[in-house]
């Protein structure tokens, strides 16, 4: 699913609220968590889930192609650990 698709669905569930309000409270939600993301904060969504960034030190990796040394520099990556309620509603028989 896509955010166009995500406001569609919303605004069937909620037809008293305009399309582009909708829009606009999505986009501030996620312009929200990414601002926190960005800060290296942590984003609780109760239910949902966590995001989280994580460190990726700098280590020596190798050129696939060459074999070469390659120089990686650390980074952040974003991480996302499901809920516990999203993941009993995934696996429910």
């Amino acid at each position: 699913m896509v955010k166009s698709e995500l406001v569609r669905e919303i605004c069937k569930e909620n037809p008293h609220l305009y399309e582009r309000d909708i829009e606009n409270i999505v986009s501030a939600i996620i312009n929200e968590i990414t601002v926190a993301l960005c800060q290296l904060e942590r984003v609780e969504l109760r239910g949902f889930g966590v995001f989280s960034v994580k460190e990726r030190t700098a280590r020596t990796g190798r050129n696939p192609r060459t074999g070469d040394a390659v120089e990686v520099e650390k980074k952040y990556i974003p991480f996302f650990r499901v809920g516990k309620e999203l993941s009993q509603r995934l696996n429910k028989n």
